[in-house]
C-alpha cells in the first residue's frame, strides 16, 4: 500500500486530470443521484470509494477529500493528521518524525504538487479542520451535490451555524475542494438539537413533575 501510494504521487499529473474529467462526470450525474436519492447511495458510494482511493492513495476515509490539493498525497497519513504542512521534526532526507521508515507525508505532497499543473498554487491553501462526524462518507458524492447546486446558482443548505462559519472563513479552499468544509445538509447523521433547548425535558414530563 505504501509503494502505491508513493506511485501515486509520482504520477500526480496524470491523476489530477483523471480527477477533473471524473469531477465534471459525477456532478453531471446529481439528477440521477437526487432521483435515486443520496441517502441511498452514501453506503455503497462510500464503500466504492474506501476501495478505490485506498488502494491508490491509502485513503483513510475522512470525508473532506483534498487530494488535488496536496498532491495525490493523502494528509491523513500523516501519523498528526496535519492538513497545512509538515511539522517541525521531519527527519534528514524528508522522512517522518514519528515512523522513521515513512516519507513525510508532506515532502511528497510537495513533490506531487510540483508535477501538477494547478498543484504549486492548491498547496498554499489552507485546509480547515477536520470535521470528525464526517468520517467514512462519500466525499464523492458531496462534492456532486454541492457543484451541482453551485452551477444552479442555489445556496446550499447549511447544516449549521458551527460547520458554515468555518466553511466560510476557508472560502479558498472550500471553492477549490467542496468537502474540505461542507455545508449541504449531511444524508446522514442526526439533525442537531436546537440551541437551548432541554434534552432531559421528556423525561421529566414522562416521570410526572415533582412536589
Amino acid at each position: 500500500m505504501y509503494a502505491i501510494r508513493r506511485f501515486a504521487v509520482r504520477q500526480s499529473r496524470f491523476f489530477e486530470q483523471f480527477y477533473q474529467v471524473f469531477e465534471r462526470a459525477i456532478v453531471a450525474l446529481d439528477p440521477l443521484f437526487a432521483r435515486i436519492g443520496y441517502q441511498r447511495l452514501e453506503a455503497p458510494m462510500a464503500v466504492t470509494e474506501r476501495l478505490v482511493k485506498g488502494l491508490l492513495f491509502d485513503c483513510k476515509m475522512c470525508g473532506q477529500c483534498v487530494l488535488s490539493s496536496t498532491g495525490m498525497s493523502c494528509p491523513m497519513n500523516c501519523p498528526k493528521t496535519l492538513r497545512n504542512g509538515p511539522c517541525g521534526g521531519v527527519r534528514p532526507g524528508g522522512f517522518c518524525e514519528v515512523k522513521p521508515d515513512m516519507a513525510c507525508v508532506w515532502v511528497d505532497a510537495w513533490d506531487g504538487a510540483s508535477r501538477m499543473r494547478q498543484g504549486a498554487e492548491r498547496i498554499r491553501i489552507v485546509q480547515p479542520p477536520v470535521d470528525r462526524s464526517l468520517e467514512g462518507s462519500s466525499a464523492w458524492l458531496r462534492i456532486a451535490r454541492e457543484k451541482a447546486a453551485q452551477q444552479a446558482g442555489a445556496a446550499a443548505a447549511p447544516a449549521d451555524a458551527g460547520r458554515t462559519a468555518i466553511a466560510e472563513s476557508f472560502a479558498r479552499a472550500r471553492k477549490v475542494e467542496p468537502a474540505s468544509a461542507p455545508m449541504a445538509v449531511e444524508p446522514r447523521g442526526q439533525t442537531p438539537a436546537l440551541k437551548g433547548s432541554d434534552p432531559m425535558a421528556k423525561t421529566r414530563s414522562s416521570q410526572g413533575a415533582k412536589p
